[in-house]
Protein backbone atom coordinates (compact mmCIF):
# COMPACT_ATOMS: atom_id res chain seq x y z
CA UNK A 1 0.00 0.00 0.00
CA UNK A 2 1.87 3.76 -0.91
CA UNK A 3 2.72 5.57 1.72
CA UNK A 4 0.28 7.99 3.30
CA UNK A 5 0.79 11.48 2.86
CA UNK A 6 0.08 14.08 5.81
CA UNK A 7 -3.61 15.48 4.93
CA UNK A 8 -2.86 19.03 5.03
CA UNK A 9 1.37 19.71 4.52
CA UNK A 10 2.54 23.40 5.18
CA UNK A 11 5.55 25.22 5.16
CA UNK A 12 6.90 27.65 8.06
CA UNK A 13 7.22 31.16 7.30
CA UNK A 14 8.69 33.19 9.87
CA UNK A 15 8.52 36.53 10.62
CA UNK A 16 9.94 39.28 13.00
CA UNK A 17 12.96 36.16 13.20
CA UNK A 18 10.11 34.45 15.84
CA UNK A 19 8.93 31.15 15.28
CA UNK A 20 5.38 31.34 14.44
CA UNK A 21 2.80 28.93 13.80
CA UNK A 22 2.78 27.34 10.43
CA UNK A 23 0.79 28.73 7.79
CA UNK A 24 -1.00 26.40 5.99
CA UNK A 25 -1.04 26.44 1.98
CA UNK A 26 -3.63 27.66 -0.30
CA UNK A 27 -6.68 25.24 -1.96
CA UNK A 28 -4.89 26.01 -5.15
CA UNK A 29 -1.33 24.47 -3.67
CA UNK A 30 -3.40 21.82 -2.50
CA UNK A 31 -4.81 21.08 -5.37
CA UNK A 32 -1.89 20.79 -6.83
CA UNK A 33 0.13 18.77 -4.81
CA UNK A 34 -2.92 15.96 -4.70
CA UNK A 35 -2.68 16.00 -8.31
CA UNK A 36 1.11 15.20 -8.15
CA UNK A 37 0.47 11.91 -5.80
CA UNK A 38 -0.77 10.89 -9.94
CA UNK A 39 3.19 10.50 -10.73
CA UNK A 40 3.44 7.95 -8.12
CA UNK A 41 -0.10 5.87 -8.47
CA UNK A 42 -2.12 6.79 -11.70
CA UNK A 43 -5.64 7.48 -11.86
CA UNK A 44 -5.87 4.58 -14.23
CA UNK A 45 -4.42 1.86 -11.56
CA UNK A 46 -7.32 1.91 -9.32
CA UNK A 47 -9.16 0.44 -12.21
CA UNK A 48 -6.78 -2.80 -12.70
CA UNK A 49 -8.34 -5.97 -9.78
CA UNK A 50 -7.33 -9.70 -9.97
CA UNK A 51 -7.67 -11.38 -6.84
CA UNK A 52 -4.22 -12.25 -5.57
CA UNK A 53 -2.81 -15.85 -5.74
CA UNK A 54 -3.04 -15.90 -1.78
CA UNK A 55 -6.35 -14.84 -1.63
CA UNK A 56 -8.13 -16.22 0.84
CA UNK A 57 -11.17 -18.61 1.18
CA UNK A 58 -14.29 -16.37 0.78
CA UNK A 59 -16.31 -19.53 3.13
CA UNK A 60 -13.25 -19.54 5.61
CA UNK A 61 -13.20 -15.82 5.97
CA UNK A 62 -17.35 -15.98 6.46
CA UNK A 63 -17.06 -18.70 9.13
CA UNK A 64 -14.13 -16.67 10.38
CA UNK A 65 -16.35 -13.57 10.90
CA UNK A 66 -19.13 -15.34 12.95
CA UNK A 67 -17.03 -16.50 15.67
CA UNK A 68 -18.05 -14.86 18.87
CA UNK A 69 -22.15 -14.38 17.25
CA UNK A 70 -24.60 -15.89 19.24
CA UNK A 71 -24.96 -19.17 17.84
CA UNK A 72 -28.60 -19.69 17.26
CA UNK A 73 -28.38 -16.14 14.99
CA UNK A 74 -25.56 -17.08 13.00
CA UNK A 75 -27.71 -19.79 10.76
CA UNK A 76 -30.57 -16.23 10.06
CA UNK A 77 -27.27 -14.37 8.99
CA UNK A 78 -25.86 -17.13 6.56
CA UNK A 79 -29.73 -17.39 4.88
CA UNK A 80 -29.48 -13.71 4.25
CA UNK A 81 -26.35 -14.00 2.55
CA UNK A 82 -27.27 -16.72 0.44
CA UNK A 83 -30.26 -14.88 -1.01
CA UNK A 84 -28.13 -13.60 -3.93
CA UNK A 85 -24.85 -12.60 -4.82
CA UNK A 86 -25.91 -8.97 -3.76
CA UNK A 87 -26.94 -9.85 -0.38
CA UNK A 88 -23.49 -12.06 -0.14
CA UNK A 89 -21.94 -8.75 -1.00
CA UNK A 90 -24.03 -6.60 1.66
CA UNK A 91 -23.07 -9.13 4.50
CA UNK A 92 -18.81 -9.63 3.31
CA UNK A 93 -17.41 -5.89 4.39
CA UNK A 94 -14.70 -8.30 5.73
CA UNK A 95 -13.99 -9.81 2.42
CA UNK A 96 -13.54 -7.00 0.70
CA UNK A 97 -11.12 -5.57 3.27
CA UNK A 98 -8.74 -7.87 2.56
CA UNK A 99 -9.22 -7.31 -1.21
CA UNK A 100 -8.43 -3.82 -0.87
CA UNK A 101 -5.56 -4.21 1.33
CA UNK A 102 -3.30 -4.97 -1.46
CA UNK A 103 -4.74 -1.91 -3.69
CA UNK A 104 -3.21 1.10 -5.02
CA UNK A 105 -4.42 4.13 -3.36
CA UNK A 106 -3.39 7.53 -3.49
CA UNK A 107 -1.77 8.48 -0.62
CA UNK A 108 -4.43 10.58 1.30
CA UNK A 109 -6.71 9.50 4.47
CA UNK A 110 -10.20 10.42 5.67
CA UNK A 111 -12.62 8.97 8.32
CA UNK A 112 -14.05 5.85 6.65
CA UNK A 113 -17.32 4.20 6.91
CA UNK A 114 -15.67 1.04 6.26
CA UNK A 115 -18.67 -0.74 4.99
CA UNK A 116 -19.88 2.28 2.06
CA UNK A 117 -22.89 0.32 0.88
CA UNK A 118 -25.65 1.86 -0.79
CA UNK A 119 -28.06 0.46 1.75
CA UNK A 120 -26.09 2.05 4.43
CA UNK A 121 -27.07 5.46 3.27
CA UNK A 122 -31.06 6.54 3.52
CA UNK A 123 -32.68 9.57 5.31
CA UNK A 124 -33.46 10.36 8.71
CA UNK A 125 -34.22 13.26 11.50
CA UNK A 126 -31.93 15.76 12.25
CA UNK A 127 -32.37 16.74 16.48
CA UNK A 128 -33.82 19.94 14.62
CA UNK A 129 -36.28 17.92 12.87
CA UNK A 130 -35.25 18.07 9.44
CA UNK A 131 -35.01 15.32 7.41
CA UNK A 132 -31.53 14.67 5.60
CA UNK A 133 -29.41 11.78 3.42
CA UNK A 134 -26.91 10.43 4.82
CA UNK A 135 -24.74 7.11 6.03
CA UNK A 136 -26.43 5.53 8.83
CA UNK A 137 -24.08 2.69 9.46
CA UNK A 138 -20.78 2.81 10.82
CA UNK A 139 -20.08 -0.53 12.67
CA UNK A 140 -16.46 -0.77 10.79
CA UNK A 141 -15.59 2.88 10.52
CA UNK A 142 -11.94 3.40 10.76
CA UNK A 143 -9.34 5.87 9.07
CA UNK A 144 -8.31 4.95 5.80
CA UNK A 145 -7.74 5.17 2.20
CA UNK A 146 -11.07 7.70 1.04
CA UNK A 147 -10.55 5.20 -2.39
CA UNK A 148 -12.21 2.11 -0.09
CA UNK A 149 -15.33 3.71 0.40
CA UNK A 150 -15.76 4.77 -2.81
CA UNK A 151 -14.90 1.63 -4.50
CA UNK A 152 -17.10 -0.68 -2.38
CA UNK A 153 -20.20 2.27 -2.42
CA UNK A 154 -19.68 2.20 -6.10
CA UNK A 155 -19.38 -1.89 -6.37
CA UNK A 156 -22.88 -1.73 -4.66
CA UNK A 157 -24.59 0.32 -7.25
CA UNK A 158 -23.13 -2.09 -9.96
CA UNK A 159 -24.49 -4.98 -8.36
CA UNK A 160 -27.78 -3.37 -7.44
CA UNK A 161 -28.72 -2.88 -11.30
CA UNK A 162 -27.13 -6.61 -11.94
CA UNK A 163 -29.44 -7.53 -9.37
CA UNK A 164 -32.38 -5.81 -11.13
CA UNK A 165 -31.90 -7.18 -13.76
CA UNK A 166 -30.20 -3.80 -15.85
CA UNK A 167 -28.25 -4.10 -19.08
CA UNK A 168 -24.35 -3.79 -18.83
CA UNK A 169 -24.88 -0.59 -20.03
CA UNK A 170 -26.90 0.45 -17.40
CA UNK A 171 -25.21 -1.21 -14.71
CA UNK A 172 -21.72 0.84 -15.46
CA UNK A 173 -23.86 4.23 -16.19
CA UNK A 174 -24.60 3.64 -12.32
CA UNK A 175 -21.12 2.64 -11.17
CA UNK A 176 -20.20 6.24 -13.26
CA UNK A 177 -22.86 8.24 -11.77
CA UNK A 178 -21.81 7.39 -8.33
CA UNK A 179 -18.25 8.15 -8.61
CA UNK A 180 -19.09 11.25 -10.90
CA UNK A 181 -20.89 12.57 -8.42
CA UNK A 182 -18.46 12.11 -5.58
CA UNK A 183 -15.54 13.48 -7.79
CA UNK A 184 -17.69 16.46 -8.83
CA UNK A 185 -18.98 17.21 -5.50
CA UNK A 186 -15.52 16.96 -3.91
CA UNK A 187 -14.67 19.95 -6.66
CA UNK A 188 -16.96 21.73 -4.94
CA UNK A 189 -15.88 21.04 -1.36
CA UNK A 190 -12.24 22.03 -2.15
CA UNK A 191 -13.31 25.55 -3.47
CA UNK A 192 -15.28 25.83 0.54
CA UNK A 193 -14.58 26.95 3.76
CA UNK A 194 -13.63 24.32 6.73
CA UNK A 195 -16.45 25.32 8.57
CA UNK A 196 -19.17 25.24 5.57
CA UNK A 197 -18.24 21.68 4.86
CA UNK A 198 -18.69 21.09 8.46
CA UNK A 199 -22.30 22.50 8.66
CA UNK A 200 -22.88 20.88 5.11
CA UNK A 201 -26.21 18.67 4.47
CA UNK A 202 -27.97 17.11 2.30
CA UNK A 203 -31.68 17.08 2.45
CA UNK A 204 -34.61 15.48 1.10
CA UNK A 205 -35.47 18.92 -0.85
CA UNK A 206 -32.15 18.71 -1.98
CA UNK A 207 -32.30 15.33 -3.08
CA UNK A 208 -35.70 15.58 -4.37
CA UNK A 209 -34.67 18.74 -6.86
CA UNK A 210 -31.80 16.12 -7.93
CA UNK A 211 -33.99 13.67 -9.20
CA UNK A 212 -34.67 13.70 -12.79
CA UNK A 213 -38.42 12.53 -13.55
CA UNK A 214 -41.23 13.85 -11.97
CA UNK A 215 -43.42 10.55 -11.43
CA UNK A 216 -39.92 10.15 -9.30
CA UNK A 217 -40.41 12.83 -7.57
CA UNK A 218 -43.70 12.68 -6.49
CA UNK A 219 -42.81 8.97 -5.32
CA UNK A 220 -39.97 10.39 -3.32
CA UNK A 221 -42.10 13.13 -1.87
CA UNK A 222 -45.04 10.56 -0.54
CA UNK A 223 -41.94 8.59 0.98
CA UNK A 224 -41.07 11.50 2.86
CA UNK A 225 -44.32 12.72 3.92
CA UNK A 226 -44.77 9.01 5.16
CA UNK A 227 -41.37 9.47 6.95
CA UNK A 228 -42.27 12.32 8.45
CA UNK A 229 -46.00 11.58 10.37
CA UNK A 230 -44.79 8.11 11.28
CA UNK A 231 -42.11 9.42 13.71
CA UNK A 232 -41.39 7.13 16.81
CA UNK A 233 -41.74 6.37 19.22
CA UNK A 234 -45.33 7.21 18.93
CA UNK A 235 -45.85 5.29 15.73
CA UNK A 236 -43.44 2.10 16.76
CA UNK A 237 -45.05 1.80 20.48
CA UNK A 238 -48.07 -0.28 19.40
CA UNK A 239 -46.34 -2.40 16.91
CA UNK A 240 -43.41 -3.37 19.31
CA UNK A 241 -45.12 -3.47 22.99
CA UNK A 242 -47.65 -5.27 24.49
CA UNK A 243 -49.04 -4.61 28.05
CA UNK A 244 -48.01 -7.61 30.75
CA UNK A 245 -48.84 -7.99 34.10
CA UNK A 246 -49.70 -3.84 34.52
CA UNK A 247 -46.62 -3.10 32.84
CA UNK A 248 -45.49 -2.50 29.46
CA UNK A 249 -43.25 -4.98 27.60
CA UNK A 250 -41.28 -5.75 24.55
CA UNK A 251 -43.63 -8.03 22.02
CA UNK A 252 -41.41 -11.47 21.26
CA UNK A 253 -41.28 -12.10 17.63
CA UNK A 254 -38.87 -14.95 17.49
CA UNK A 255 -36.44 -15.20 15.91
CA UNK A 256 -35.92 -11.47 15.24
CA UNK A 257 -37.30 -10.18 18.40
CA UNK A 258 -36.99 -12.15 21.92
CA UNK A 259 -35.99 -12.41 25.30
CA UNK A 260 -33.23 -14.24 26.54
CA UNK A 261 -32.52 -14.06 30.23
CA UNK A 262 -29.25 -16.27 30.29
CA UNK A 263 -27.99 -13.32 27.65
CA UNK A 264 -28.66 -10.24 29.41
CA UNK A 265 -29.33 -9.84 33.43
CA UNK A 266 -30.96 -7.28 34.95
CA UNK A 267 -27.94 -6.12 36.59
CA UNK A 268 -26.09 -6.33 33.95
CA UNK A 269 -28.52 -3.75 31.89
CA UNK A 270 -28.13 -1.34 34.53
CA UNK A 271 -25.05 -1.17 34.75
CA UNK A 272 -24.46 -1.03 31.37
CA UNK A 273 -26.81 1.68 30.80
CA UNK A 274 -25.22 3.64 34.13
CA UNK A 275 -22.23 3.53 31.86
CA UNK A 276 -23.69 4.50 28.94
CA UNK A 277 -24.89 8.06 30.57
CA UNK A 278 -21.45 8.70 31.27
CA UNK A 279 -20.79 9.12 27.45
CA UNK A 280 -23.49 11.79 27.18
CA UNK A 281 -23.03 15.21 27.40
CA UNK A 282 -24.85 17.04 30.78
CA UNK A 283 -27.87 17.96 29.12
CA UNK A 284 -28.52 13.83 27.30
CA UNK A 285 -27.81 13.11 31.06
CA UNK A 286 -30.89 15.63 32.12
CA UNK A 287 -32.77 14.18 29.21
CA UNK A 288 -32.34 10.30 29.28
CA UNK A 289 -32.93 10.74 33.03
CA UNK A 290 -36.52 11.49 32.38
CA UNK A 291 -36.99 8.05 31.16
CA UNK A 292 -36.71 4.48 33.26
CA UNK A 293 -36.27 1.54 31.58
CA UNK A 294 -39.33 -1.19 31.10
CA UNK A 295 -38.02 -3.96 28.91
CA UNK A 296 -35.14 -4.95 27.05
CA UNK A 297 -34.98 -7.58 24.23
CA UNK A 298 -32.63 -9.03 21.55
CA UNK A 299 -33.23 -7.88 18.43
CA UNK A 300 -32.17 -9.24 14.95
CA UNK A 301 -30.98 -6.70 12.81
CA UNK A 302 -29.20 -6.35 8.75
CA UNK A 303 -26.81 -8.79 7.40
CA UNK A 304 -23.58 -8.10 9.04
CA UNK A 305 -25.28 -7.61 11.97
CA UNK A 306 -26.80 -11.17 12.40
CA UNK A 307 -25.42 -12.97 15.50
CA UNK A 308 -23.82 -9.88 17.09
CA UNK A 309 -25.36 -9.37 20.56
CA UNK A 310 -27.98 -6.58 19.47
CA UNK A 311 -31.50 -5.54 21.34
CA UNK A 312 -34.18 -2.85 22.26
CA UNK A 313 -34.57 -1.22 25.08
CA UNK A 314 -38.22 0.37 26.18
CA UNK A 315 -37.84 3.74 28.39
CA UNK A 316 -40.71 5.64 29.04
CA UNK A 317 -40.96 8.93 30.89
CA UNK A 318 -44.81 8.18 31.51
CA UNK A 319 -47.33 5.57 30.28
CA UNK A 320 -47.82 7.57 26.80
CA UNK A 321 -44.79 8.81 26.33
CA UNK A 322 -42.21 5.96 25.19
CA UNK A 323 -38.58 5.77 24.09
CA UNK A 324 -36.87 2.98 22.15
CA UNK A 325 -33.27 2.86 22.50
CA UNK A 326 -31.31 0.92 20.28
CA UNK A 327 -28.25 -1.45 21.71
CA UNK A 328 -25.57 -2.42 19.14
CA UNK A 329 -22.41 -4.66 20.01
CA UNK A 330 -19.52 -3.38 18.62
CA UNK A 331 -16.14 -5.13 18.14
CA UNK A 332 -13.01 -4.55 15.90
CA UNK A 333 -13.29 -2.93 12.53
CA UNK A 334 -12.89 -5.28 9.60
CA UNK A 335 -10.51 -2.35 8.62
CA UNK A 336 -8.24 -2.99 11.50
CA UNK A 337 -6.42 -5.81 10.48
CA UNK A 338 -4.94 -3.87 7.54
CA UNK A 339 -4.76 -0.54 8.85
CA UNK A 340 -3.62 -1.10 12.66
CA UNK A 341 -5.70 -0.97 16.08
CA UNK A 342 -8.22 1.59 17.17
CA UNK A 343 -6.70 3.97 18.93
CA UNK A 344 -10.10 3.89 21.47
CA UNK A 345 -10.26 1.54 24.47
CA UNK A 346 -13.96 0.97 23.64
CA UNK A 347 -15.38 0.10 20.23
CA UNK A 348 -18.87 1.57 20.63
CA UNK A 349 -16.94 4.88 21.33
CA UNK A 350 -14.54 4.04 17.91
CA UNK A 351 -18.18 3.73 16.18
CA UNK A 352 -19.73 6.91 18.30
CA UNK A 353 -16.69 9.15 16.96
CA UNK A 354 -16.04 7.94 13.73
CA UNK A 355 -20.14 8.90 13.26
CA UNK A 356 -19.68 12.06 14.34
CA UNK A 357 -17.08 12.96 12.44
CA UNK A 358 -19.80 11.72 9.18
CA UNK A 359 -22.58 12.50 9.60
CA UNK A 360 -24.08 16.43 9.37
CA UNK A 361 -25.81 15.17 12.18
CA UNK A 362 -26.28 12.74 14.31
CA UNK A 363 -28.39 11.21 17.05
CA UNK A 364 -29.04 12.99 20.48
CA UNK A 365 -29.28 9.69 22.24
CA UNK A 366 -25.67 8.53 20.33
CA UNK A 367 -23.29 6.86 23.12
CA UNK A 368 -21.52 3.83 24.05
CA UNK A 369 -21.09 1.95 27.17
CA UNK A 370 -19.82 -1.85 28.14
CA UNK A 371 -20.91 -4.77 29.88
CA UNK A 372 -19.56 -7.03 32.65
CA UNK A 373 -17.92 -9.36 30.47
CA UNK A 374 -16.22 -6.35 27.97
CA UNK A 375 -18.44 -6.70 25.69
CA UNK A 376 -18.20 -3.02 23.73
CA UNK A 377 -21.39 -1.73 22.70
CA UNK A 378 -23.17 1.84 21.02
CA UNK A 379 -26.72 3.06 21.45
CA UNK A 380 -28.89 5.09 19.60
CA UNK A 381 -32.52 5.79 19.18
CA UNK A 382 -34.15 2.59 17.33
CA UNK A 383 -36.01 4.76 14.53
CA UNK A 384 -36.26 8.38 14.10
CA UNK A 385 -38.06 9.28 11.21
CA UNK A 386 -36.22 6.88 8.82
CA UNK A 387 -36.44 6.58 5.24
CA UNK A 388 -34.58 3.37 3.02
CA UNK A 389 -34.29 3.74 -0.45
CA UNK A 390 -36.74 0.32 -2.64
CA UNK A 391 -33.60 0.05 -4.13
CA UNK A 392 -35.22 -3.56 -5.87
CA UNK A 393 -37.89 -1.15 -7.58
CA UNK A 394 -35.56 1.61 -9.30
CA UNK A 395 -35.70 1.41 -12.82
CA UNK A 396 -32.17 2.54 -14.67
CA UNK A 397 -32.84 6.11 -14.39
CA UNK A 398 -34.01 6.29 -10.53
CA UNK A 399 -30.74 4.04 -9.64
CA UNK A 400 -28.54 6.57 -11.91
CA UNK A 401 -30.39 9.19 -9.49
CA UNK A 402 -29.95 7.21 -6.11
CA UNK A 403 -26.15 6.46 -6.86
CA UNK A 404 -25.80 10.18 -7.56
CA UNK A 405 -27.47 11.32 -4.26
CA UNK A 406 -24.67 8.60 -2.59
CA UNK A 407 -21.87 9.90 -4.09
CA UNK A 408 -22.49 13.20 -2.80
CA UNK A 409 -23.24 12.32 0.38
CA UNK A 410 -20.15 10.20 0.22
CA UNK A 411 -17.83 13.00 -0.49
CA UNK A 412 -19.54 15.32 2.00
CA UNK A 413 -18.60 13.05 5.11
CA UNK A 414 -15.26 12.62 3.74
CA UNK A 415 -14.30 15.79 3.09
CA UNK A 416 -15.20 16.77 6.78
CA UNK A 417 -12.02 14.52 7.97
CA UNK A 418 -9.97 14.82 4.67
CA UNK A 419 -8.45 17.00 2.70
CA UNK A 420 -10.64 17.60 -0.08
CA UNK A 421 -8.72 20.42 -2.29
CA UNK A 422 -5.72 17.46 -2.68
CA UNK A 423 -8.87 14.66 -3.07
CA UNK A 424 -10.14 16.53 -5.94
CA UNK A 425 -6.55 17.71 -7.08
CA UNK A 426 -6.20 13.66 -7.17
CA UNK A 427 -9.49 12.61 -9.11
CA UNK A 428 -9.50 15.86 -11.97
CA UNK A 429 -11.59 17.35 -13.56
CA UNK A 430 -12.04 14.88 -16.41
CA UNK A 431 -13.59 11.27 -16.44
CA UNK A 432 -10.37 9.16 -16.15
CA UNK A 433 -10.85 8.36 -12.79
CA UNK A 434 -14.71 7.57 -12.89
CA UNK A 435 -13.92 4.65 -15.89
CA UNK A 436 -11.21 3.27 -13.63
CA UNK A 437 -13.70 2.86 -10.74
CA UNK A 438 -16.52 1.45 -12.87
CA UNK A 439 -14.04 -0.93 -14.44
CA UNK A 440 -12.42 -2.04 -10.87
CA UNK A 441 -16.78 -2.34 -9.85
CA UNK A 442 -17.19 -4.86 -12.69
CA UNK A 443 -14.02 -6.77 -11.90
CA UNK A 444 -14.69 -6.86 -8.32
CA UNK A 445 -18.84 -8.02 -8.85
CA UNK A 446 -17.43 -10.63 -10.96
CA UNK A 447 -15.14 -12.53 -8.74
CA UNK A 448 -18.02 -11.65 -5.47
CA UNK A 449 -20.60 -14.00 -8.26
CA UNK A 450 -18.11 -16.81 -7.66
CA UNK A 451 -17.80 -16.37 -4.13
CA UNK A 452 -21.38 -16.39 -3.75
CA UNK A 453 -21.94 -19.71 -5.77
CA UNK A 454 -18.68 -20.87 -3.57
CA UNK A 455 -20.16 -20.09 -0.56
CA UNK A 456 -23.72 -21.70 -2.02
CA UNK A 457 -22.01 -25.16 -2.75
CA UNK A 458 -20.34 -24.93 0.60
CA UNK A 459 -24.22 -24.84 1.94
CA UNK A 460 -24.97 -27.86 -0.37
CA UNK A 461 -22.30 -29.98 1.43
CA UNK A 462 -23.35 -28.98 5.06
CA UNK A 463 -20.32 -27.03 5.36
CA UNK A 464 -22.85 -23.88 6.25
CA UNK A 465 -26.39 -23.98 8.00
CA UNK A 466 -28.97 -21.78 6.55
CA UNK A 467 -32.40 -20.79 8.20
CA UNK A 468 -34.37 -19.15 5.53
CA UNK A 469 -36.76 -16.73 6.57
CA UNK A 470 -40.19 -16.87 5.46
Amino acid sequence: MAAVVTPFPSRPRPRNNAAVSALPESRKERYAAGKALRQRVAREQHGEWTPGRNRRDPVELVIESSKGRIPELIPIRYGRMMVSPFTFYRGTANIMAADLAPTPVSGLNTQLCGDAHLLNFGGFATPERRLILDINDFDETFPGPWEWDLKRLTTSFLFAARSNGFSPADQREAALACVRSYREHMLEYADMMVLDIWYASLTLGDAMADIHRKARRHMAKKQVEKAETHQVPEHEFPKLVQARGGRYVIKDVPPLIYHQAHRISVEDIQRALSLYRESLSDDRKILLDRYKVMDVAIKVVGIGSVGTLCGVALLMAAGDDPLFIQIKQAGPSVLETYLGRSTYPNHGQRVVVGQHLMQAASDIFLGWTHDQRQRHFYLRQLRDMKLKPLVELFRPVSLGDYARLCGWTLARAHARSGDPAMIAGYMGKSDVFDKALAAFGKAYADKTEQDHAAFKKAIRQGRVEVQAET
